[in-house]
């Protein structure tokens, strides 16, 4: 399983670095070593089947759980040790969009789309609805949803919602969950759009996680593919196609045949 470093080996501006992070749960050894480094203002997709330990990766950065050793750093600074305010000024460098939307079923859309700033930045109510309206625009959803609650809209309009809000805050750096899981080709094409369009524009920092190669193909600078907990390959979203990995290989072909087997 050789990996290619060289996007990590030769980072000049890395926003976010992971290096040989571990994280067991008892006898389950989820991550073995991870490492990645995404350069400021660059997208870096990571790929690979259900339990491979995409989203305790993600987990371990935020700080939602703390890895068994290694070390992650953000603009350089060492964030497995933070205390508890300096993990709060550390948050609100990041936005996230969540696997299934995660909105807030007994706040209307509006509020959901401003929890960051009101919760987190102690915003006026009516300055912060102002701004979740200009972020509902921004992800082509138009005013009048503002006021309803998130059952009453459709699972790709959720999705948008989810969007909003983690830009609304204007984040350094965005996570982004299976931004396309439950999706229909073409909203899903919609969601990698948006994704591409407000990255761009807060020139923010962005780590995926996917199952969907079309959007890691379409959203990403770089993919890196995890299996087993360890980073076995990653290069320019240009070559994933001739990467010379067998894994990565089957995994693109979404092949039953190759070096990749369920567990049963």
């Amino acid at each position: 399983m050789a990996q290619d470093t060289s996007p990590a080996a030769n980072a000049n501006n890395p926003k976010l670095v992971l290096s040989g992070v571990y994280k067991s749960f008892g006898n389950n050894h989820v991550l073995r070593g991870v490492d990645i480094s995404i350069n400021k203002g660059k997208s870096l997709v990571v790929i690979g089947g259900s339990g491979t330990g995409k989203s305790v990766m993600i987990k371990c950065v935020l700080g939602l759980l703390s890895p068994d050793k290694g070390s992650i750093r953000v603009d350089g600074e060492e964030t497995t040790q933070l205390s508890g305010k300096e993990r709060d000024a550390l948050m609100r460098k990041f936005g996230m969009l969540f696997q299934g939307g995660a909105l807030f079923d007994s706040l209307t859309i509006w509020e959901n789309v401003a929890f960051g700033l009101v919760q987190g930045k102690a915003m006026d109510r009516r300055q912060a609805k102002e701004i979740a309206i200009e972020k509902l625009r921004s992800v082509g959803l138009p005013e009048r949803v503002a006021n309803l609650f998130p059952a009453e809209l459709s699972g790709g309009m959720q999705k948008r919602v989810g969007l909003a809000r983690a830009v609304a805050t204007n984040p350094e750096i965005i996570f982004f969950d299976e931004p396309t899981t439950g999706l229909d080709p073409i909203m899903a094409d919609v969601i990698n759009d948006l994704i591409i369009e407000a990255s761009k524009k807060l020139g923010a920092t962005t780590l995926s996680i996917t199952h969907d190669m079309a959007s890691a193909r379409k959203i990403a600078d770089d993919i890196a593919m995890i299996y087993k907990g360890e980073i076995i390959w990653q290069g320019k979203a240009a070559d994933i196609d001739h990467s010379g990995n067998e894994y990565v290989e089957q995994f693109i072909r979404g092949s039953a045949e190759g070096p990749i087997r369920m567990e049963v």
